[in-house]
């Protein structure tokens, strides 16, 4: 009976050890209470726009679109920023980060948190230039699958609105950002054709 007992105990912990590896990491705690669904929040400070770009990255299931001048060092080399896109890549499968940057010659060196982990993530995350004939855009933004979205009219202002669950405003600057996304795309084509 001993060894049965032995047996049933080490089944036991073993079970127990699956079990553990199964349990979810810890939740991200957001300090501001989340709003309500298509509730827009206002933005009025780096401290706002932070802590709702980190809550709407968190509700993401697939996607996640950035568009953005430089990265944006003071936001999105944020290590609670940072910690929520890495949770959201590698928790998801398929998922992925898109970015579109006007202008990689700022922010995007080795001391770049977010660069490093791109470098890291390659296939999670995707980083084009954007095309001159976008370079209009001045608005910087990011948006969870088709749904929240933290928006600023100017990207070199903290002013702006952000919303967790909004598919209306979230859908319409997705439509900017794919047609800038794809143009994109076949600019870096043309020119890597062009080099070989």
């Amino acid at each position: 009976m001993a060894k049965s007992d032995k047996q049933r105990s080490t089944t036991e912990q073993w079970l127990e050890s699956l079990a553990a590896a199964e349990r979810p990491a810890q939740p991200v705690i957001l300090a501001l209470p989340m709003p309500a669904a298509d509730e827009l929040q206002v933005l009025t400070s780096l401290a706002d726009v932070r802590q709702t770009t980190a809550a709407v990255i968190a509700t993401g299931q697939r996607l996640i679109s950035i568009f953005t001048p430089d990265l944006e060092p003071q936001l999105y080399d944020d290590p609670k920023v940072i910690e929520v896109i890495k949770r959201f890549v590698l928790s998801h499968s398929f998922a992925k980060v898109r970015v579109l940057l006007r202008d990689h010659t700022r922010h995007t060196g080795s001391g770049s948190r977010f660069m490093s982990m791109a470098r890291r993530l390659t296939s999670y995350l995707e980083l084009r230039i954007l095309v001159p004939q976008f370079h209009h855009l001045t608005a910087s933004y990011c948006i969870s699958d088709d749904r929240g979205i933290v928006y600023r009219m100017r990207s070199d202002r903290w002013d702006g609105i952000a919303a967790v669950n909004s598919p209306p405003v979230a859908r319409q600057y997705l439509q900017e950002f794919d047609a800038a996304w794809l143009a994109s795309h076949d600019q870096h084509h043309r020119r890597a054709a062009r080099m070989q």
